[in-house]
């Protein structure tokens, strides 16, 4: 069969156009944000954010887990993820980012986003990470059934600084105990190894040190920003920068790490 050269130039045009075509899809921005808590605090916390990622067009997910061992809150993120249509981008606030680290290797996730949070390695626990980088809170106290929580008198200046006075003596006052033993269990298979990653530093974090912080995000080569000025509660308090890190992540994630 004899080719014209009328017919060549528009065969190779369409197979460009199907070329670009592909590209543009692969590129396109992820639509899923999956929001994980920390320690302490409840998925509520998030709403700020929520509401800007919404109003921006995205669909978003909090996911409520238990805060009784590592096990138990993957698994209540991974429920999550298996309800999303499509990639997701799965971010996670403090103890959040453990969470993260291991849930993220579920194939819905795209890229991770930490805000505040640990990005541990294989076998690396918060409280030895914690004893490298030590923090400036002195206000955790344990029941004797072995929960955490943060005392109430202590609560604002260390985890909630730049948050409204009312605001942060009910959140106070509406703490999550979280179980002694997830802040002492080994991770396992971090997933910022093989996905892309951002990270957000709060530079006056009382309950990470931002030193540390900072560490997480070298290391995994995250797109990293630092909120000056922030505190732990970066997330509540600093929505429209911790949202637009977020759509940074889903704007990009499909570009490759």
């Amino acid at each position: 069969m004899k080719i014209t050269k009328a017919g060549f130039s528009a065969a190779f045009g369409s197979l460009l156009l199907s070329m670009l075509a592909a590209a543009q899809a692969q590129a396109a921005p992820v639509h899923n944000i999956v929001l994980v808590h920390g320690a302490f605090v409840t998925g509520a916390g998030w709403k700020p954010v929520y509401d800007i990622l919404v109003r921006d067009g995205y669909h978003v997910s909090i996911a409520q887990h238990p805060l009784t061992s590592v096990e138990a809150d993957v698994a209540a993120v991974e429920r999550v993820l298996q309800m999303q249509d499509g990639p997701a981008i799965l971010v996670g606030h403090s103890y959040g980012g453990a969470i993260i680290t291991q849930a993220g290797n579920d194939s819905h996730v795209a890229g991770l986003v930490y805000i505040a949070a640990h990005a541990l390695d294989e076998g690396e626990t918060e409280a030895a990470n914690g004893k490298l980088f030590p923090n400036a809170t002195k206000a955790v106290k344990k029941t004797d059934d072995g929960f955490l929580y943060l005392d109430p008198a202590h609560y604002r200046a260390d985890f909630a600084a730049d948050l409204p006075e009312a605001q942060a003596e009910f959140e106070a006052q509406a703490q999550a105990l979280t179980a002694a033993a997830v802040f002492t269990t080994p991770a396992h298979n971090p997933a910022w190894k093989t996905k892309p990653s951002w990270y957000a530093v709060a530079t006056l974090d009382r309950i990470i040190n931002p030193d540390l912080e900072r560490m997480y995000a070298s290391r995994a080569h995250s797109h990293t920003i630092e909120v000056e000025g922030a505190s732990h509660s970066v997330y509540e308090s600093r929505p429209k920068e911790v949202a637009a890190l977020i759509e940074d992540a889903a704007n990009h994630a499909l570009d490759g790490k």
